[in-house]
């Protein structure tokens, strides 16, 4: 799993007022949380943030805090509030976590090959984009890999056939379906229209 270290600073004052200041100084307001603390207020350089979460385990990535008495105290990005239009970054909230402890955690899935319907001409249809996994943070997978180079058309793939590594855990209560290959579209010949009337009219004549 991904680790960084990422400073912050404390803050003391909220509202949407001293929010703005931050963001004017380069800064955006953020909350730190978890089992076992007290709510910590804190500011961060949103650059930064989105720096360190940018590998390929995202948001999965562990963060070691460094800075308003938070140091050594690991985290996850649990929540990002952006701007609608300008999708500038409002509001960060960070989930503490144990290392020793399993969590719960959102993976991506990622398919490998291309199924035999698609080479018919079918279509791959990816139903969930992540997998909720539990497991140790440090085992997080970057992503849940799912081969469907023998799937063909009106195949499916379920949940608890996908495969995870040891010590990962699916987390679901429905066998729900993650990928399924279709067939084709069937698409209307062109002028085939013109021609059904045309059989209507003399039908009628």
């Amino acid at each position: 799993m991904a680790q960084v270290v990422l400073e912050v600073e404390a803050r003391e004052n909220a509202g949407k007022g001293f929010a703005r200041r931050l963001r004017a100084a380069g800064k955006v307001p953020a909350i730190v949380y978890g089992k076992g603390m007290d709510a910590t207020m804190v500011s961060v350089d949103p650059k930064e943030l989105q720096q360190a979460v940018s590998g390929e385990a995202g948001w999965n990535t562990l963060i070691t805090l460094s800075g308003a008495g938070l140091d050594q105290k690991v985290v996850v990005l649990k929540d990002a509030q952006n701007h609608a239009l300008r999708r500038d970054m409002l509001s960060v909230d960070f989930h503490a976590i144990n290392l020793k402890e399993k969590g719960y955690f959102m993976v991506p899935v990622n398919l490998v090959g291309i199924s035999k319907g698609q080479k018919m001409g079918g279509s791959t249809q990816l139903i969930r984009k992540e997998l909720e996994v539990a497991c140790l943070p440090t085992e997080v997978p970057q992503s849940l890999d799912i081969n469907i180079e023998a799937l063909e058309i009106g195949d499916t793939v379920h949940v608890e056939e996908v495969v995870v590594p040891a010590g990962v855990e699916l987390v679901f209560d429905v066998n729900f379906t993650v990928v399924t290959v279709i067939a084709p579209k069937v698409e209307e010949e062109e002028g085939g229209g013109d021609e059904d009337a045309d059989a209507v009219e003399h039908a009628e004549d």
